[in-house]
Parts: structure tokens; C-alpha cells; sequence
């Protein structure tokens, strides 16, 4: 766990490491997205700056859905809503209001929607990948506890201890998993919308408090790595849904674009299900969203959401006519490259 990856000399700012994977993947995106979809844009610029403004809505998102999430967190001190230095971001709100804003921008400038939306599904994905290595760094995200070989521990402090050491009735459980001693803890605190003992300082403890917590019993229990899980996932996806995308380039240059799902807009909609199922079960293993509706997460209920709409996208895309103009380009550019 790394949150905090270096400081800047001479200076008080420092690196953050969720902060910086997400830039990684914000480039990433961009680069792959520009050069997939260099046969159908005008202008490049154009995807570039479509994407910076995605960026902007997918932090903005991110941290609303966080806020609306963890909302009595909040309550005591909203100015804190806008201190996103302190962590706090949810990648599916950001997800859903980049989309948002993209397909407003690509209206707005009489682009071919579907065409671009399918190439967006891939770079979100991507960039996915990337911010979930930053998840693992910051120590969000975390897993339940486990006892498989690859379980990982996280140090005293962080979120995945903090969950162990208290009751979580937002998790059903009214006993902490790992139980501390009293004077580990001082000062009352509200946490979960309880009062609590707040849970001590690292530099509070006592030299042998800290052997005990690093080494001893009352260190962190190993829990899944959940956020590799996902990093994992996403790279999995990526692949998938561009090996599904050059299939609809093929169908489209062999003249063969009425085979199923192979109409613009389809990959998006793929992207939806496919996410959509693989992050509902991902959340069986995780242990930081509360429950809510039928004992499921969150996440989980907007989950179902996803899968529906996705295939329903999938559905009406696959009855819509494709781009002629798409089409024609595609094949020019086919008989340029072989002459």
C-alpha cells in the first residue's frame, strides 16, 4: 500500500498514486482511442478533446457517486465533499457521467454517435485497468478477509484495517472481525453512523503496540485482492470487446454488416453486460460497500441495471441501419493499404 509515492523537493505537494494511475489510464485511453478510430474522425483533436472533457465529468462523478454512497460521512462537514485530495472516488459514478457528458458532446457536434461510442468502450475499459492498480496502492477497494495463498495484508490504518477492528452494521456484522484491545483506541469517534473509540495513530503506539500490529496478532487479516481482481478483469474485457469490434469492422469491409451484432453501437452495449456481470460477482468478495437492497451491494443493484440496459442497447443497435459513410471510408482505406 502506497498512497502517498513520493513528495516534490522543496516543496510540500506529493505524488498520489491513485492520482497518478488514473492519469496513466486517462492516456492510455486517449492513445488507443485516437488510433482506433482514425478512419472515422475528421479531426483527431477532436477525440482528444473529448476525452479531456470526460475526464473532468468522470472525477466529478466518481466523487458524487462516493458522496451520495457515504453520505453521513458528510454530513458533520460538507465542505469535505470537495476535498477530493483526501480520497474518496467511485469509478462507476465516473464512468456513467463520462458517458453522459462524451454522447452530449458527440451530439453536439454531429459526430456519428455509435460509431464513436463503441471505440469509447474500449479506452474506458483500459483506463479501468489502470485505476484499479491505483485502488490497490491507495488501499481502497479492498477484499474480504481469506485464507488463499494470495491474500494480501494491509497495513494498521489503512480502510481494509479500520473495517476489521469495528463493527459494521452496514455490513451486518455487529462484532469487528479482528478484536483490539482497549488501549488501542482513545478518543470517541462516529464511524458508520455509531459512536466508537477512535482507533490510534501509528506514531501513537508504543514500540511494542507496533511490533503487535506489523508482526504480532493483531496485524491486518489477509483479504482478497480484490482491486488486482479487477485490474485483471478489465484487461480481460479490454480484449474482448476489441476483438468484438474488429468482427464488426470485418463484417463491414467483407460487406457483411446484418450478421448479428455486428451493427455500430453493439460493442457499447457489450460493454455494459460484460462489466456489468463481472462486477456483480466481483462485489461478493469485496468488503467495503454497505448492503442495501436484497442484502446486495450498491454496486451490485446498479449492476443489474447495466446488464439490462446493455443487452437492451445491443437489441435496438442491431435493428438500426449502419453509416453508409463508415462503410465507404473503411473500404477506401482497405484499398489504399493494399495498393
Amino acid at each position: 500500500m502506497h498512497p502517498i509515492l513520493f513528495e516534490i523537493p522543496f516543496t510540500h505537494l506529493t505524488v498520489k498514486s491513485y492520482g497518478l494511475m488514473m492519469v496513466i489510464g486517462f492516456l492510455s485511453a486517449v492513445f488507443l482511442i485516437r488510433r482506433l478510430s482514425r478512419n472515422i474522425t475528421p479531426d483527431p483533436q477532436m477525440i482528444t478533446n473529448a476525452a479531456l472533457y470526460s475526464l473532468i465529468a468522470g472525477v466529478v462523478g466518481a466523487r458524487l457517486f462516493y458522496v451520495i454512497h457515504y453520505l453521513e460521512k458528510f454530513k458533520t462537514d460538507p465542505l469535505s465533499v470537495f476535498a477530493i485530495w483526501e480520497g474518496g472516488l467511485e469509478v462507476l459514478g465516473g464512468v456513467i457521467l463520462a458517458i453522459a457528458v462524451i454522447v452530449v458532446y458527440l451530439r453536439y457536434h454531429k459526430l456519428a454517435i455509435r460509431k464513436y461510442l463503441d471505440i469509447l468502450a474500449i479506452g474506458l475499459i483500459i483506463a479501468l485497468m489502470f485505476g484499479r492498480i491505483g485502488c490497490f496502492l491507495n488501499g481502497c477497494c479492498f477484499g474480504r478477509p481469506t485464507n488463499l495463498p494470495w491474500g494480501v495484508r494491509f497495513p494498521y490504518g489503512s480502510y481494509a484495517y479500520r473495517s476489521q477492528v469495528l463493527p459494521n452494521p452496514q455490513r451486518l456484522r455487529a462484532e469487528p472481525q479482528l478484536k483490539l484491545p482497549d488501549e488501542f483506541f482513545s478518543d470517541d469517534v462516529k464511524e458508520n453512523g455509531l459512536q466508537y473509540q477512535r482507533l490510534k495513530e501509528y506514531e501513537e503506539l508504543t514500540d511494542k503496540q507496533k511490533e503487535m500490529v506489523k508482526t504480532g496478532p493483531y496485524r491486518c487479516l489477509p483479504v482478497h485482492p480484490t482491486q488486482l481482481y479487477s485490474s485483471a478483469n478489465a484487461a480481460l474485457l479490454c480484449l474482448i470487446l476489441y476483438l468484438f469490434w474488429r468482427r464488426s469492422q470485418n463484417a463491414i469491409r467483407t460487406g457483411k454488416g446484418e450478421k448479428l451484432f455486428t451493427k455500430p453501437g453493439c460493442t457499447f452495449g457489450l460493454m455494459f453486460v460484460l462489466y456489468g456481470i463481472s462486477r456483480f460477482f466481483l462485489e461478493f468478495v469485496r468488503d467495503d460497500n454497505p448492503l442495501g437492497f436484497d442484502n446486495l451491494t450498491v454496486s451490485q443493484n446498479i449492476c443489474v441495471i447495466m446488464i439490462i440496459f446493455g443487452a437492451v442497447l445491443m437489441a435496438v443497435f442491431t435493428k438500426m441501419k449502419p453509416d453508409n459513410t463508415l462503410m465507404q471510408k473503411t473500404k477506401q482505406h482497405s484499398l489504399r493499404a493494399l495498393g
